[in-house]
C-alpha cells in the first residue's frame, strides 16, 4: 500500500466503495484511495488498488446484512489493517459512506475514531438515503450520523433527496451516479485546495485551522463562464446539491479557493465581488481565508470551492429547525403567590330603578385597598320627551310639503315675533363716556357703536 500522500480517502461499505471507485477513476491530485467492506464481491469489482476486507472471520465476506452492529464489530476485527493504511504519514482523512445500511453506518464511526486517536484531521462526507429506500434506512442513517459526529472534526452531509428535487425523476442508475459525482466533487474540492499550488496559496494548516473540531460543515462548489461569471459562480456554489443545508449565516470561518483559467484570467473586481457576496451572506463577524490558483483547462471559466465551519455545538440544519415553544407550568410552586389576591367586587344595576348607578371595582394597589365610590346621576326626563308632533310631521305627501314651504320658519317653530321690540326702542344706552381735555370723564350723546349709527 502506498503511503506517499498526507491526504487519504477511504470508502466504507457498498455506497462508500462505489463513490471512492468513481473518485479514483475521475482523479484527484495528491490523494491516496482505499476501500473497505464486509462484502468481498464489492471489493473485487472496484478498481481502487488499496482494499481492506472488514470482518473476514465474522462475515466470511458475505456482507453485514443491513445490520450496523455487524458492520461495527467487523471493523473492530480489522482495525489493525486500517491502522497500517493510515500510519505513519497521514495528516488528513476523508471517510466516505452511504448511511442507512450495515457496513457504512456501523464501521464509519469506528474508522473515524481510529483516525482521531492518530491525531489525523478527519472529515466525514456521507449521504442520506433516498426517500424510496424506506423509513428503516432513514432511521439507521440518522443514528449513524450521530455516532459519526462524535468522532470527526468536520461532517458534510449530502442529501440524495435533493437530487430528486433538482433533476427530477431520474433512472435508478443515473440517480446513484449523480450521488457519486457529488461525493467526488466534495472530496476533490477540499483535497485540491491543499494539493494544487496557487498564486495565493492555501495550505494544509489553513484547512486544519478552519476544520479542526468544527462540527457540522457546509461546502459548496461551482463553475461558471461568460458575462457575470463572478456573481453566477458564487450563487451556484451556495445553492449546490452538495448541501443538506446551504445557509452559511453565522459561520465562524470560511475557507475559499478560487481557480481561474487564463482566457481571461479573473480580475480583482471579480474576486472582490465573490468575497463581498460571501461576507454579506455569512455576516460581518465571519473570517474568510481565501486562495487562488490557475488551471489552463478552465478556459474562460472560474471555479470556486468554499467550506463554512464553526456554527457552534448547537448548530442544526435550518430545514429542521422549528420555532421553540415556551411552556410554563402553572402548578409550579415558584409561580405561586404567598399573598392573597383580593377578589373584585361588583354591583348590580336595576334597569327599573329611578337612578342608574355607576360603580368602580375595589382593587388592591401596593397592598392597600382602595374603596369603591358610587356616583349617582339622576335621569333627565326631558331627554326622553316626545318632540312636538308638528316638528315631526311627515312630508311624504305633496300637500304637506307645499304647506310647509309656504309657511315661514318662525311660524312652523311657533316663535312669536310680535314680542320683539323694534331697534328704535333698544334698551341700550345712547350715551357714551369719553375723556375731556383735562383728562376728566364726561358723558356725551350719540353712541357710534350702536347699529343705528354705523360709522
Amino acid at each position: 500500500m502506498s503511503q506517499s500522500s498526507i491526504i487519504k480517502v477511504i470508502g466504507v461499505g457498498g455506497g462508500g466503495t462505489n463513490a471512492v471507485t468513481h473518485m479514483f477513476s475521475m482523479g484527484i491530485r495528491g490523494v491516496d484511495f482505499a476501500v473497505c467492506n464486509t462484502d468481498h464481491q464489492s471489493l473485487d469489482i472496484s478498481s481502487v488498488p488499496n482494499k481492506i476486507q472488514l470482518g473476514p472471520l465474522l462475515t466470511v465476506g458475505r456482507g453485514a446484512g443491513n445490520n450496523p452492529e455487524v458492520g461495527k464489530q467487523s471493523c473492530i476485527e480489522s482495525i489493525e489493517d486500517l491502522r497500517r493504511f493510515l500510519e505513519p504519514d497521514t495528516k488528513m482523512l476523508f471517510v466516505t459512506a452511504g448511511m442507512g445500511g450495515g457496513t457504512g453506518t456501523g464501521a464509519a464511526p469506528i474508522i473515524a475514531k481510529l483516525a482521531q486517536e492518530l491525531e489525523i484531521l478527519t472529515v466525514g462526507i456521507v449521504t442520506l438515503p433516498f426517500q424510496f429506500e424506506g423509513p428503516r434506512r432513514a432511521r439507521l442513517a440518522s443514528e449513524g450520523i450521530e455516532a459519526l459526529k462524535e468522532n470527526v472534526d468536520a461532517l458534510i452531509v449530502i442529501s440524495n433527496n435533493k437530487l430528486r428535487e433538482m433533476y427530477g425523476n431520474l433512472a435508478m442508475s443515473s440517480a446513484f451516479n449523480y450521488a457519486d459525482n457529488i461525493l467526488t466533487t466534495a472530496a476533490k474540492g477540499i483535497a485540491e485546495i491543499i494539493t494544487v499550488p496557487g498564486y495565493i496559496n492555501v495550505d494544509f494548516e489553513d484547512v486544519n485551522f478552519v476544520m479542526k473540531n468544527s462540527g457540522v460543515a457546509i461546502m459548496g462548489s461551482a463553475q461558471a463562464a461568460g458575462e457575470g461569471r463572478a456573481r453566477q459562480v458564487i450563487e451556484l456554489a451556495l445553492n449546490s446539491p452538495l448541501l443538506e443545508d446551504n445557509d452559511i449565516r453565522g459561520a465562524k470561518h470560511i475557507l475559499l479557493n478560487i481557480t481561474t483559467g487564463r482566457n481571461p484570467e479573473i480580475t480583482m473586481d471579480e474576486v472582490g465581488e465573490i468575497t463581498e457576496y460571501i461576507q454579506q451572506e455569512a455576516g460581518s463577524n465571519t473570517d474568510i481565508i481565501w486562495g487562488s490558483c490557475v488551471d489552463d483547462d478552465l478556459g474562460d471559466a472560474i471555479s470556486v470551492t468554499l467550506i463554512a465551519t464553526g456554527f457552534g455545538q448547537g448548530y442544526k440544519s435550518r430545514n429542521d429547525q422549528k420555532e421553540s415553544r415556551v411552556v410554563i407550568d402553572l402548578d409550579d410552586d415558584d409561580l405561586q403567590s404567598s399573598e392573597p389576591i383580593n377578589s373584585p367586587s361588583s354591583s348590580v344595576v336595576e334597569l327599573d330603578s329611578e337612578f342608574i348607578s355607576k360603580s368602580t371595582r375595589q382593587t388592591e394597589v401596593n397592598g392597600q385597598a382602595v374603596t369603591a365610590r358610587e356616583e349617582r346621576k339622576p335621569i333627565d326626563a326631558s331627554l326622553f320627551e316626545t318632540r312636538n308632533f308638528q316638528t315631526r310631521r311627515p312630508l311624504s305627501d305633496g300637500k304637506n310639503l307645499i304647506e310647509s314651504e309656504n309657511t315661514p320658519a318662525f311660524e312652523r317653530k311657533n316663535i312669536r315675533l310680535d314680542q320683539i321690540n323694534p331697534s328704535s326702542e333698544n334698551a341700550m344706552s345712547r350715551m357714551r363716556i369719553y375723556m375731556d381735555e383735562d383728562n376728566k370723564p364726561e358723558l356725551k350723546e350719540g353712541n357710534s357703536f350702536l347699529h343705528d349709527n354705523v360709522d
